[in-house]
C-alpha cells in the first residue's frame, strides 16, 4: 500500500532556487503601485523569525471552502466558506478542525490582494472585514499570508519560467520567472465584449456555459497566456482543474497538495513579512537575496 504523502515530504521538493520573498511590493490596483517601506522603517506586525519553524498549519481559503493541512499529517480538513465567511469565522473554523494537531506557525492564502500587514482588498466571494483583521493576534502565533495562487505557484514551482493559473470560484494567477514570483489579475482581462477571463474561466462561468464550451474556452485562453508570458510551462490548478482535458503542450496539471507544499515553503523563506503575534519584536526582514515578490 503506498504511503500517503504529507505536507513536511512533499516540501522537501523545494527547488534550490526559492530562496527568499518579499510581499512589500504587493500592488493593491492596477493603476496604483504601493510603494516599499524605507530601509530603516519598521512595520508594527513584522517580526524577524531567528529559525524557520518546523510545525507549520497551512490554510488555503477559497470562495466555497477552506482547507488545512498540517506538518505531519496526510489528510487535508476542510469546511464550506461563502458570502458569510468573515475573518473571524476563519479562526473559529481553523482551531476546530486543527483539533489535535500541533503546529508552532501559520500560513495562510488569500483569495484577494496581499500587502505586509495582510489582505489589501476585500475578498469577492466572501465575507467582509479581511482588510485589517489581525490574524497573528488571533491566532495566538506568527503568520505568513500571500495571495492563493502565488501560493500554489510556490508550491508547485520546478524552475525556470512557469504561469500558474487558478480555477476555482475565480481566476487565480502567478507568475515565476527564474527567482521573481509576480502575482497576477488575469481574471480582469477583457475576454470578449461581455466577460472577463475570470467570469468565463470561473465556476460560474463553466455552469453557464456547459463543460464542454468551457473547456475549449480554457484551452484557448491557456495556448494564448503561454505565448503572451513566453513561459516555460503553465501549471493548471484550483478545484475545476479536475474537469480539464486535452491540455495544451507545455501544461500540466497541479498536485491537489500543491497549495501545502507552497505553504510550507513560504517559511523557509527568509525575508518575508511575519505578522507576529502581541509581544512579538517589530523588526526589518532580511535584505532580498534571491526570489522577490512584487
Amino acid at each position: 500500500m503506498k504511503t500517503p504523502a504529507t505536507v513536511a515530504a512533499i516540501a522537501e521538493a523545494s527547488p534550490p532556487q526559492i530562496t527568499t520573498i518579499d510581499t512589500r511590493g504587493a500592488i493593491a490596483d492596477p493603476a496604483e503601485a504601493v510603494p516599499a517601506p524605507a530601509p530603516t522603517e519598521a512595520l508594527p506586525s513584522a517580526e524577524v523569525v531567528k529559525s524557520a519553524p518546523t510545525l507549520i498549519l497551512v490554510i488555503d481559503i477559497g470562495g466555497t471552502k477552506v482547507k488545512i493541512l498540517a506538518t505531519g499529517q496526510t489528510e487535508p480538513r476542510k469546511a464550506p466558506t461563502g458570502k458569510d465567511f468573515t475573518p473571524s469565522r476563519l479562526v473559529e473554523t481553523v482551531r476546530t478542525l486543527a483539533e489535535g494537531w500541533e503546529y508552532e506557525a501559520i500560513a495562510i492564502g488569500y483569495p484577494g490582494l496581499v500587502g505586509s500587514q495582510g489582505p489589501r482588498s476585500e475578498p469577492g466571494n466572501l465575507g467582509a472585514g479581511w482588510v485589517g483583521f489581525d490574524f497573528a493576534a488571533a491566532f495566538g502565533m506568527p503568520v505568513k499570508m500571500v495571495n492563493d495562487a502565488a501560493m500554489q505557484a510556490l508550491g508547485s514551482y520546478e524552475g525556470g519560467r512557469m504561469l500558474f493559473l487558478g480555477l476555482g470560484t475565480g481566476l487565480g494567477s502567478a507568475l515565476i520567472a527564474g527567482n521573481l514570483i509576480v502575482p497576477l489579475e488575469l481574471g480582469r482581462l477583457q475576454a470578449d465584449g461581455d466577460h472577463t477571463l475570470g467570469e468565463l474561466l470561473g465556476r460560474r462561468g463553466m455552469e453557464k456555459s456547459g463543460k464542454g464550451e468551457w473547456r475549449e474556452a480554457v484551452r484557448k485562453a491557456v495556448t494564448s497566456l503561454m505565448g503572451a508570458f513566453v513561459t516555460d510551462y503553465v501549471v493548471i490548478g484550483g478545484g475545476n482543474a479536475k474537469h480539464v482535458k486535452d491540455l495544451p503542450p507545455g501544461t500540466r496539471l497541479g498536485h491537489n497538495l500543491t497549495a501545502f507544499r507552497g505553504g510550507v515553503r513560504l517559511w523557509g523563506v527568509g525575508d518575508t513579512w511575519v505578522m507576529a503575534a502581541p509581544g512579538g519584536e517589530s523588526a526589518q526582514p532580511t535584505a532580498s537575496e534571491a526570489l522577490r515578490m512584487i
